[in-house]
């Protein structure tokens, strides 16, 4: 399986560098064979993470190689789909990397999963993984979303209209892509949280237990929860907006990883 890491982890490598070669050349060939990269790679990946989940018998997060593997794997197949809808080409720059740093992690951390148990074959485990991952990488494009405005905005107000103004979308096409990456990320965030006290309910007997990374994710929920709010109800967009997606972001960066490094849980097992 090594192989088929080193595999996966170079074709998201030469994916991130055919899109920065896009980004200052600004050929079209560079983006599609960006996109192609990474979706051969995640294709591979695939692969990959079925293979771990038959051979085991269980779902491939019982550590953090696995995890970051995991999480790596639904940032690529969420980016392909708003790539998709949305053609924001220059959100490769962003992505790819991302994607490549997670599976250079997982290639260096330990590799010797945990004592196989039934709770990793368990159904609301397996739902409560995907949809939680799959909201926070939809969250994770909205940060880059966010940052990419950020610039954007800076380009136009400095009047310079220098490397970036002509390599970046519309203020506009920004803002809608990301409320939208938001939403995605909020839905998939609440059906996950609610799929996790089923699960703690049929493994701990109590839906919440008060664990450091239930709490966090109650508060990276109820940043979000505020953030659609105040967009819906008071207006906000753009800056406010972006500087909230970038913001939210790093809370969940400290959910995933922070906690389980400063803080004691049951749900440590998952990330060690």
């Amino acid at each position: 399986m090594d192989i088929t890491l080193i595999l996966c982890i170079m074709l998201y490598l030469f994916s991130s560098a055919t899109y920065l070669a896009y980004l200052f050349f600004q050929k079209s060939y560079l983006h599609k064979a960006g996109y192609v990269l990474i979706g051969i790679a995640f294709s591979v990946h695939t692969l990959m993470i079925g293979y771990a989940a038959v051979h085991s018998g269980h779902i491939p997060v019982r550590n953090l190689h696995e995890t970051l593997s995991m999480l790596g794997w639904i940032v690529a197949g969420v980016f392909l789909l708003f790539q998709y809808r949305f053609q924001l080409r220059v959100l490769g720059i962003y992505a790819a990397p991302m994607v490549s740093i997670f599976m250079i992690a997982s290639f260096h951390v330990p590799k010797e999963p945990v004592a196989a148990k039934e709770i990793f074959s368990n159904f609301w485990l397996i739902f409560h993984v995907i949809t939680i991952f799959t909201g926070w990488a939809s969250f994770a494009l909205a940060c880059g979303m966010g940052i990419l405005y950020l610039v954007q905005e800076h380009t136009i107000k400095s009047k310079s209209r220098g490397f970036f103004f002509s390599r970046l979308p519309s203020l506009d096409l920004l803002d809608n892509a990301g409320y939208v990456s938001i939403i995605t990320g909020f839905a998939m965030l609440t059906l996950g949280l609610a799929s996790g006290f089923l699960y703690a309910k049929s493994v701990w007997g109590r839906f919440w237990s008060w664990d450091p990374k239930e709490v966090w994710s109650g508060i990276s929920w109820l940043f979000y929860a505020a953030l659609l709010h105040e967009r819906l109800a008071v207006g906000w967009r753009g800056r406010k907006s972006a500087i909230m997606a970038v913001i939210g972001f790093l809370v969940l960066v400290f959910t995933f990883l922070g906690v389980n490094m400063l803080l004691e849980g049951h749900h440590g097992e998952f990330t060690r």
